[in-house]
């Protein structure tokens, strides 16, 4: 049995026990695709990635807000990262690009939602979630969290987990939009630290609404990390 390319190969691989040789013939693949991963990235210097819905369209307040934070980071002197896509991940690599600076997609193959943006300086397309959501983990130092779905709650809790479980150690996170985001940490969150499964100093995110606040915050972390 050949292993399956593209956006199958992830249901593929995760279907259960299968033939040893196609496993094996699989771990080629995924050891493939980390090496194309790390060969296109490795020397991006200052990067920040951006998280967001691909389903909001260019008038959307937060398409606008996720394109006013791509402009602050490019002019503070990031490279701007994002899923590749549209919606959230379009406009925060919109932004960049009219801040001049340099904007970067690590995609997915998807059977729908997932075109590369047009405001995309370099693009990687991976096949498996869990090696493009180590690139962007890898080559970031600080993740920008934007109003978004499913893929989106998974890669920050996925985050504050590795934050939590010190695998990420002086990394910043930002959530912007408080209306959105907020009402999630006063009742999920919050019903986790009642319930003794999470601490409230383990909650290692600042929520606000200026993309201006979100880039002085960044800066201010990175620097202490460095001191």
């Amino acid at each position: 049995m050949i292993p399956t390319q593209g956006a199958e190969c992830e249901a593929d691989l995760l279907r259960g026990a299968d033939d040893l040789l196609a496993d094996f013939d699989r771990a080629v693949i995924v050891f493939n695709e980390f090496i194309h991963g790390y060969r296109a990235l490795f020397d991006l210097g200052r990067t920040v990635t951006v998280f967001g819905s691909a389903r909001l369209g260019t008038e959307h307040r937060y398409y606008q807000l996720a394109r006013q934070l791509g402009h602050s980071l490019a002019t503070a002197g990031f490279n701007v990262m994002t899923g590749g896509g549209p919606g959230i991940m379009e406009a925060a690599n919109r932004g960049a690009k009219e801040g001049g600076g340099v904007s970067i997609g690590c995609n997915i193959s998807l059977p729908h939602e997932q075109h590369s943006n047009p405001y995309l300086d370099h693009v990687l397309t991976f096949d498996y979630f869990f090696i493009r959501k180590v690139m962007l983990v890898k080559y970031s130092c600080g993740f920008m969290f934007l109003p978004g779905g499913f893929g989106t709650m998974d890669e920050l809790f996925e985050t504050l987990t590795l934050m939590q479980t010190e695998k990420l150690k002086l990394f910043p996170c930002v959530a912007l939009g408080c209306e959105f985001w907020q009402p999630l940490f006063d009742v999920i969150l919050a019903h986790m630290e009642r319930e003794g499964t999470v601490r409230a100093d383990e909650m290692q995110i600042k929520i606000t609404d200026s993309p201006a606040e979100a880039v002085e915050y960044l800066v201010t972390q990175l620097a202490v990390a460095t001191n």
